[in-house]
């Protein structure tokens, strides 16, 4: 693929789709690939981790937020673009809100992603569900004893709103 050297948006997702590829070429993770970038410099890149560390949560746009948090000493991205191979999963977006992150670009669908295999619907479905008709037995108990940790928080010197 030829990327125009004046879009800097075709540059950045060319490197997200680069790393989806090597990915897969060298048996790092799953085919997709994220970059964080800020005032057109980039912060952090990443490929999906999920099988090379055993952790379900290191899909390619959590890793490259991680670094970039890391590399800001920060855990608000605001001013922030991502840019990632495959529309996110509702876990990245809402990894992505949390992060302040402004703007998503974004290469394949996730009907695409579905049609090999990477299907996030049924995610999609059940948040739509009330919670005691999700397919995961969900549970609430000892709420009175828990707000303790939140009376606390609220009186807290320490606390930052995020």
């Amino acid at each position: 693929m030829r990327v125009k050297e004046n879009n800097p948006h075709e540059k950045f997702m060319q490197l997200a789709i680069s790393l989806s590829e090597k990915n897969v070429t060298e048996g790092l993770g799953g085919p997709f690939g994220a970059v964080v970038v800020k005032d057109g410099k980039i912060i952090a890149k990443s490929g999906n981790k999920v099988t090379t560390t055993n952790d379900p949560t290191a899909h390619a746009e959590v890793s490259a937020i991680r670094l970039a948090c890391k590399k800001l000493e920060t855990f608000d991205l605001s001013g922030c673009t991502v840019y990632t191979s495959c529309e996110p999963c509702p876990m990245c977006l809402s990894a992505i809100y949390w992060a302040r992150i402004e703007t998503i670009y974004y290469a394949n669908t996730k009907v695409d992603a579905a049609n090999i295999g990477f299907d996030d619907k049924f995610i999609y479905d059940e948040i739509e569900k009330p919670m005691a008709k999700r397919t995961l037995p969900i549970h609430q108990m000892m709420r009175t004893e828990a707000q303790q940790a939140f009376q606390l928080w609220e009186k807290s010197s320490m606390k930052i709103d995020y």
